[in-house]
């Protein structure tokens, strides 16, 4: 599940956004949810946290669209995905509408550009998947760089690394990182043997202009391929 955001006026003070939840099962399919519309944009940090209500909310929406797809089961692990950190206060409002049989992990994905160059002395640069594991639950991952498949690699510059951390419940690192090179590859509005980030962040911004440009009431939920 990736976390959407989008401000209503990003040059005003009010911090007003709208928040939109993307879940993506197994098979590729996903589903786009409209969440709440509140104050989510914090100007000291540039990070967007909801509260304790607007988090629950729109978690029990998911949980009741996946039982909907697997005759009532609830999942065994929800992974959601954000490029913000998550304030104890909206993880509370995610794990009160989490069954007790769902293991729910937050990973923060946040771009790592300026923060690590890594060279390879070949005549390609490092491997795609090359992960650089510096904490137990962090790791600078290359989800672009030379692919031994294809013989080269697909970029104009060096590749930089994503930060990946695992903020929040547990999970052994490893399979974050599993995971989030597979969601690289399931853009399917692309011709890309790959892309730089998972689709679970690289739709926020795209998906943030859709849910603001349609009218602020409830609205039902949306096939993924309606904003591809």
């Amino acid at each position: 599940m990736g976390l959407a955001y989008k401000r209503l006026d990003p040059t005003g003070d009010d911090g007003f956004a709208c928040c939109a939840a993307q879940m993506f099962l197994a098979s590729g399919e996903g589903v786009v949810f409209r969440g709440a519309l509140g104050p989510w944009f914090r100007a000291d940090s540039k990070q967007f946290h909801l509260d304790a209500p607007a988090a629950k909310a729109l978690l029990e929406v998911v949980i009741r669209e996946y039982r909907d797809k697997h005759e009532g089961k609830a999942p065994t692990q929800l992974f959601i995905h954000a490029k913000s950190s998550f304030q104890d206060e909206e993880w509370r409002g995610f794990l009160a509408s989490a069954p007790p049989e769902t293991s729910v992990v937050g990973v923060q994905i946040a771009d790592g550009r300026d923060s690590l160059k890594l060279f390879r002395p070949a005549k390609y640069p490092v491997l795609r998947g090359t992960a650089l594991v510096y904490q137990d639950n962090e790791a600078f991952l290359w989800t672009s760089g030379y692919v031994p498949r294809l013989d080269t690699y697909i970029g104009p510059e060096t590749p930089n690394p994503l930060i990946v951390r695992v903020q929040k419940g547990t999970c052994p690192l490893e399979q974050v990182l599993s995971d989030v090179m597979g969601l690289t590859k399931i853009n399917f509005n692309s011709c890309l043997h790959n892309d730089r980030l998972p689709v679970t962040i690289r739709f926020a911004d795209a998906v943030g202009d859709v849910i603001l440009g349609a009218p602020q009431t409830g609205e039902p939920k949306l096939p993924f391929k309606f904003y591809v």
